[in-house]
């Protein structure tokens, strides 16, 4: 008996183990809750206990690029464990974190040729607010530590990314947050103002400027950086207006304010490059990434940092006093040289290049229902707003979300096949972000899924 052919009484027992000893992430516990538990993935699926096939599409959570399954990702790590399974980057260094490291500055703009590497997303942020404060103390500006991040962003869970996400329910249970976290408006131009509903352009200089508004009311001599997503994910999925990051990029040199592109979910093909800052036309100082590095085949992120920023501790003597254990592991480090192979080989970028816009046809065909309002994305990333009042934008309130993403939409979809986010950590969305080898035959299923559940939403709501 393979491990997804297990019987109903193994299925009861699993269940009940879960049940008595599983902690989830972000997940309800209690009152009867039991969470689905999947034990195989094939492709663009994935498969319960009880045998039942879904459509990925969330790409497990933003990850699974290259799809579920590849016998070649799985066959590097077991290479690499049995010639080496662990050794620190503490003062020592490993064949495959090296490779990586050139692989991966090599693929970023500019002059990014510095990998650090950290276990996930979270970590690659506070790892780059961290060296932000230290390189102005080092150069001579000790003043420079705070960070401007937007609106319902969300940059991860360690006590410093909590401090730069942008939304309020997530902090509110471990404040004090870490000193030093400012916000801006997002670039939800569905919820823009009135003034800027046919003027994109006008919307994105409107909200950068906000950034520079702020780092003067902060003062510049204690703004460190600003955080920003190419496409923000909370909330459902902003992309940037025109002109919007060469204005950012501006405001950032005017006040020498380091510009942090968090590509944690963005790099890697997402968007369709592979980092997403060359798909919206700029260049940061620093990226932080995680995620599709590895296509999730082994934990690993990196946060890529500028020569300018790493010469202060080229002297034979500075010390960047941060690291983790296991941040650029062997393993991890050689799954992610196979990954990008077949990135290569395979050519998964040009791939997301080339089916973006039938990915976004397919889904706005969705706008004949009553209850979707906006869809939004770019690449293989997409949200998908749903309205109580499609005329007047009316979102749902409290209550009626509740009922809505989670009394319905969460289990209905499930149940239909597809396993996707409902969200409602700014207005009521569904976000979509399916493997990179997805086509029209996963678009129309995807569609004709959301078709259906939604079309029962708008007439239960």
């Amino acid at each position: 008996m393979t491990i997804t052919e297990v019987s109903s009484s193994a299925t009861s027992d699993l269940a009940a183990k879960a049940n008595r000893h599983l902690w989830g992430h972000f997940a309800r516990h209690g009152e009867g809750i039991t969470p689905p538990i999947i034990t195989r993935g094939e492709g663009t699926r994935i498969f319960d206990d009880k045998g039942n096939s879904y459509i990925d599409g969330l790409s497990g959570l933003f990850v699974v690029q290259v799809g579920h399954g590849r016998e070649e990702l799985a066959a590097a790590a077991a290479k690499q464990a049995e010639q080496l399974a662990f050794f620190p980057l503490w003062s020592y260094a490993t064949p495959s974190a090296i490779e990586l490291a050139e692989r991966v500055a090599n693929y970023a703009p500019g002059d990014l040729n510095r990998v650090f590497f950290t276990t996930g997303g979270g970590e690659a942020v506070e790892s780059a607010w961290k060296l932000a404060k230290q390189f102005f103390k080092l150069t001579g500006k000790p003043g420079k530590y705070k960070v401007i991040s937007r609106s319902i962003a969300y940059h991860g869970t360690p006590q410093g990314a909590l401090a730069i996400t942008g939304i309020p329910a997530f902090k509110a249970p471990f404040d004090p947050p870490t000193p030093g976290g400012f916000r801006v408006p997002n670039t939800n131009f569905y919820r823009a103002p009135e003034q800027f509903s046919s003027d994109p352009k006008a919307w994105g200089r409107y909200c950068a400027d906000r950034i520079a508004e702020a780092i003067e009311f902060e003062g510049p001599d204690t703004v460190a950086a600003v955080f920003l997503e190419p496409v923000q994910n909370a909330g459902g999925c902003f992309p940037p207006p025109p002109g919007y990051f060469e204005r950012v990029r501006e405001i950032c040199d005017e006040y020498d304010v380091l510009l942090v592109s968090d590509e944690v979910i963005c790099a890697y093909g997402r968007i369709g490059s592979m980092f997403a800052c060359d798909d919206f036309g700029y260049v940061p100082d620093i990226i932080t990434s995680a995620k599709g590095l590895t296509s999730g085949y082994s934990p690993l992120g990196a946060m890529i940092a500028s020569d300018r920023l790493f010469e202060p501790f080229n002297d034979g003597q500075t010390v960047f006093g941060h690291g983790y254990t296991f941040g650029g592991h062997p393993v991890s480090s050689a799954v992610a040289l196979a990954n990008l192979d077949i990135f290569e080989r395979e050519g998964i970028n040009a791939h997301v290049k080339e089916n973006a816009p039938a990915f976004r046809a397919t889904l706005e065909k969705l706008y004949d229902l009553p209850i979707v309002g906006d869809v939004r994305g770019e690449g293989f990333f997409y949200g998908i707003e749903l309205v109580k009042d499609k005329a007047t934008k009316e979102t749902f309130d409290d209550d009626e979300s509740e009922r809505l993403l989670r009394g319905y939409l969460t289990p209905a979809l499930w149940e239909a096949g597809l396993y996707c986010r409902a969200d409602d950590r700014g207005d009521p969305v569904v976000q979509l972000a399916p493997p990179l080898i997805s086509g029209q035959a996963e678009f129309d299923a995807i569609y004709d899924i959301l078709h259906n559940v939604l079309s029962e939403a708008s007439r239960r709501m």
